[in-house]
């Protein structure tokens, strides 16, 4: 072995040292040397440089008259292949690169290990890997992923036992899942999602086997009705939000003794706030929730909780000085009572009457009306947020939240209904208490919530299924985690490579 410093390469002299070969193509042992010459397979870097070996290889004759080889070269197993540039063993870190990180990125990392190779090479060494070796699945998951978001999607199929994927389908039709059940007759149970043609697929393909629906599915469509309901009826919702009442009046304090007088708009203003923040704070509303309701940053929210009266906030601030506009203000605010609130057209309006400032200021008074506290009211909260509410479980929810959802409750007796159907269906769920299921859909229909009457009638046409899934212990929740993961590996190569070498990627890594 000798060092070649110039170039930072390792070159290793090596040859075989048995006294013949078999030949590939008939089996038949020569020793015959026919002659010999050098190969020069890149190996694994060594201390961070390049290694490459100095193979001396022999050719051989091949003994057999009937053999179509008239000679040929030993290959040393675990080493060397036919027209090999790299050793086994670099071949196979470089496609093990490849499954993990496609081809730009393994040839970036390759690069760091000290061998040059190029991104189309590190493909074509994964595509190159032999199919796998799967055992037919008895319990198998499927479900799509989008090589195109919105136009193509595929299948992919996985063991729910092994938690491994079994097979990728260039698409999602019924025809394809069919075929490849119809192969594989072992298969006992299908879990699936609620979509019509894997609903078709299964049945035609696998009539044996049990289908599953999607936990996750079942639950996930009926957060979207509950959310639906709760829309429909957000009247109900105004039952929380606290009257805020009035500041109570105060008399007009000495101009000369106060930067803020009773009537100063600023100082009108803060009183207002202080008043709103205070009410809801009473009320029970965190300081998060009256910012969202207030539409205040969360600082001024506190500097207002903090103060005890709303004089403490008017330290330090500016005096009460006469503006250019004020002569102009009553005007303004005739205006505006009118229904009148462009700010550019009231500025045009007061020019010919003599008003010499800014256009900016008319607008900033305007602002300050339209943003006023003493006219805003808390905003109830949103339907989302109620729905949240019913959804989650009641022990997670804080004291604010369980006071509120009970009066939301207690003010509609449609909501009310709405949190005891998505409270027993949660129990069967987690309980699998799937011989419940026919009750629940009879308590859904007697009660007037459209969204739920919608999803019962779609629970009623795969009702095997659903029962199914509230019942034995399989799950789809395997297959969506590959789903998330073939998302990872399509964006990595999928434009370039197709979807021959996603599915290997897939089934390979």
């Amino acid at each position: 072995m000798d060092h070649d410093p110039i170039r930072s390469l390792v070159r290793v002299d090596a040859h075989c040292t048995t006294d013949g070969a078999e030949c590939p193509g008939c089996r038949v042992w020569s020793n015959r040397v026919h002659g010999s010459y050098l190969r020069f397979p890149a190996d694994v870097a060594s201390a961070g440089r390049s290694v490459v070996l100095r193979l001396r290889v022999r050719r051989f004759v091949c003994g057999n008259s009937g053999c179509a080889r008239r000679t040929f070269v030993e290959q040393i197993p675990g080493l060397t292949r036919r027209h090999g540039q790299r050793t086994e063993r670099l071949r196979s870190i470089l496609a093990a690169i490849g499954l993990a990180l496609a081809g730009r990125a393994g040839a970036r990392l390759a690069s760091v290990l000290g061998v040059s190779v190029s991104r189309s090479t590190v493909l074509r060494l994964v595509d190159a890997l032999p199919e796998p070796e799967v055992p037919a699945p008895r319990v198998v998951g499927v479900d799509e992923y989008a090589t195109r978001k919105g136009r193509h999607y595929g299948t992919v199929l996985v063991d729910i036992e092994t938690r491994r994927p079994v097979d990728l389908l260039p698409d999602r039709e019924a025809s394809s899942l069919a075929a490849w059940l119809t192969e594989r007759p072992g298969v006992e149970v299908v879990c699936r999602d609620r979509a019509p043609f894997f609903a078709e697929g299964a049945t035609v393909g696998a009539p044996q086997a049990i289908q599953v629906a999607a936990r996750w599915h079942l639950w996930h469509n009926l957060s979207e009705a509950a959310e639906r309901s709760v829309a429909q009826h957000r009247s109900c919702l105004r039952s929380l939000v606290p009257a805020v009442p009035e500041p109570e009046p105060a008399p007009v304090e000495d101009p000369d003794g106060s930067p803020w007088p009773r009537g100063h708009r600023f100082a009108d203003r803060t009183r207002a706030r202080h008043a709103a923040v205070h009410a809801l704070l009473e009320a029970g509303h965190s300081r998060r929730s009256i910012q969202r309701q207030l539409g205040m940053t969360y600082h001024t929210v506190k500097q207002l909780a903090n103060a005890a009266t709303p004089e403490e906030l008017f330290t330090g601030q500016w005096q009460n000085r006469p503006s250019v506009l004020d002569d102009y203000k009553p005007y303004l605010d005739d205006r505006w009572n009118e229904g009148c609130a462009n700010a550019r057209k009231l500025w045009e309006e007061i020019v010919p009457l003599g008003y010499k400032g800014s256009y900016q200021r008319v607008r900033a008074y305007l602002h300050d009306k339209r943003n006023s506290p003493r006219s805003a009211t808390a905003r109830p909260p949103s339907p989302r947020t109620v729905a949240g509410w019913i959804l989650r479980r009641p022990e997670t929810l804080t004291e604010p939240e369980q006071l509120q959802l009970k009066t939301v409750r207690a003010h509609c007796p449609e909501l009310d209904a709405l949190t005891r159907h998505v409270r027993f269906f949660a129990t069967m769920l987690t309980e699998r208490q799937g011989e419940r299921l026919p009750d629940w859909l009879d308590a859904v229909r007697r009660d007037d919530l459209p969204s739920l009457h919608t999803l019962a009638a779609g629970i009623d046409r795969d009702l095997n299924a659903v029962t199914a899934s509230l019942t034995l212990p399989w799950s789809s929740g395997t297959v969506e985690g590959h789903v998330n993961r073939i998302k990872m590996l399509k964006r990595q190569m999928f434009g370039r490579a197709g979807f021959a070498l996603l599915r290997k990627r897939v089934l390979l890594a």
